[in-house]
């Protein structure tokens, strides 16, 4: 019986039983286990005949290198960990689409968690991403746990902040100002001549600062209260939003005004249940989202929003990582990519 018939004899059906090991490969190839090592660690230092015969008996076998043992040879895993609070918000997709190109192209894989905005969640998910032993991590936001921060500035590693920016990040933030886009709206919603205000927000520590710079300078230029709508637990909805603005209207008699919105899913349900009442937008009731998602210039009326680029924010940390690996003196460590606001017919 060769050594493939072997092979495939202990590992049993489907793979069931014992793994293929490296030597075997090497018995296959007719070489030592060394030279399978060297091989796949730094294929030429070996001879091509000799390195042939060893990726036919790799082919053969099915065998998968031990990736973990060759990062603790080496010190280098090129795998990344990335948690962000979902996987399913388009915030965070898009934002992980541009970095993760980057990142495979420069021989990275990414190692993805979602943390849904829950601290303690986070922390446990760094401690398994670091047991992994990753070259670097991206992480959404620049509040975590003390244990987290300890446990992230103990590592050594590269650390990147996506989403948020803060004078003293753990290693590299990259963002924006979130009270910022707040002033800004409320600014918008003085200039375009509105005296009443309220808020639609989610349980996001984001938000929630973006959501009372507004109602600090709303009430600030007309000394008028805004009122406010925060839903405690899940993700923005359209349903959300349509069951806001009910909210609003019939038991808060709020009309003639406008709504700033934690997200534009919020918004495009304030929009839709505003439609569905017979109300004029922006007459009755005008509405600012956030994230200018792709569905933002569709609505009817076309959603006034805040554009953040996520592309080139996942683009930029990206970057941040590679000069790190690099030991680029000229590395920033706070990089504010900014945000626009895009007036459209909703507000």
């Amino acid at each position: 019986m060769d050594e493939l018939e072997k092979a495939k004899k202990r590992r049993g059906p489907q793979s069931g039983g014992g793994a293929v090991t490296m030597a075997t490969v090497g018995r296959m190839a007719g070489v030592s286990q060394v030279t399978v090592s060297r091989a796949l660690s730094h294929p030429s230092k070996v001879s091509p005949d000799t390195l042939r015969r060893i990726q036919d008996a790799i082919r053969a076998t099915g065998f998968v290198p031990n990736a973990l043992a060759g990062a603790l040879a080496s010190r280098k895993s090129n795998l990344i960990a990335a948690l962000v609070p979902s996987f399913t918000n388009i915030v965070y997709s898009s934002l992980l689409h541009g970095f993760s190109e980057i990142m495979r192209e420069n021989g990275y894989q990414i190692m993805l968690s979602e943390t849904g905005h829950d601290s303690e969640r986070e922390q446990t998910l760094i401690e398994t991403h670091l047991g992994r032993r990753p070259d670097g991590v991206l992480l959404t936001g620049v509040h975590h746990s003390p244990g987290a921060r300890r446990m992230l500035i103990g590592s050594g590693i590269p650390v990147v902040e996506v989403w948020d920016i803060s004078e003293s990040p753990i290693d590299c933030c990259i963002g924006f100002s979130h009270p910022g886009t707040g002033l800004a709206a409320a600014e918008f919603a003085v200039e375009a001549g509105y005296r009443r205000a309220a808020t639609v927000t989610a349980a996001d520590a984001r938000a929630c600062r973006r959501r009372d710079a507004f109602a600090a300078r709303f009430r600030e230029l007309t000394g008028n209260d805004v009122l406010t709508m925060d839903y405690a637990a899940g993700t923005a909805t359209l349903q959300h939003g349509r069951a806001a603005l009910t909210d609003l209207v019939d038991h808060q008699g709020f009309m003639d005004g406008v709504v700033f919105c934690s997200s534009d899913q919020y918004a495009h349900g304030l929009l839709t249940e505003a439609a569905a009442r017979g109300l004029n937008v922006p007459g009755q009731i005008a509405v600012i989202g956030f994230g200018d998602q792709d569905f933002a210039a569709h609505t009817y009326p076309p959603m006034t929003t805040v554009r953040v680029d996520r592309g080139a924010l996942g683009e930029a940390a990206a970057g941040a990582l590679l000069q790190r690996f690099a030991k680029d003196q000229d590395a920033r460590s706070v990089i504010d990519v900014g945000f626009e606001l895009i007036r459209r017919g909703s507000a």
